[in-house]
């Protein structure tokens, strides 16, 4: 399952479900430390293709 919560509340969050007996594991996403921006990046020509084709 996937729960979307603020990041101020994971602590609470996380001791709250580990405490469930259903629940076997709980982890943080580490997408807020992820770069998302990327450099250079050259477009595919054959993806571009493929994307104009279907409209």
């Amino acid at each position: 399952m996937v729960l979307y919560c603020n990041r101020e509340d994971i602590d609470m969050m996380t001791t709250k479900l580990q405490r469930l007996p259903f629940v076997k594991d709980v982890v943080a996403s580490y997408r807020p430390f992820v770069k998302t921006e990327y450099e250079n990046a050259k477009p595919d020509k054959a993806k571009e293709y493929d994307y104009k084709v279907g409209l």
